[in-house]
């Protein structure tokens, strides 16, 4: 998850909620308004929604030879539990 910026300034950042035993219960953002004292920490590692959208795309698109790596370490994997 990526600290989002939005149009109008605002920044969305990424949270997790963990049970007492460090369980992860559940990821979602917390939104920052320019006037937030937090917000100049989190600007700087920030990207665009279309920045984010065009990760996205390229992820799905050229993810092919990870996949095929994965798929075959996984199929070696499965080989060796017999």
């Amino acid at each position: 998850m990526y600290v989002i910026r939005l149009a109008d300034g605002t920044l969305r950042i990424p949270r997790s909620l963990t049970s007492d035993d460090g369980r992860l219960i559940g990821n979602a953002y917390v939104e920052l308004d320019p006037g937030d004292p937090e917000y100049a920490r989190w600007l700087p590692e920030s990207i665009t929604e279309e920045q984010e959208a065009d990760r996205r795309r390229r992820w799905r698109e050229e993810n092919d030879d990870l996949e095929r790596e994965f798929l075959a370490f996984k199929e070696s994997q499965a080989g060796s539990d017999r």
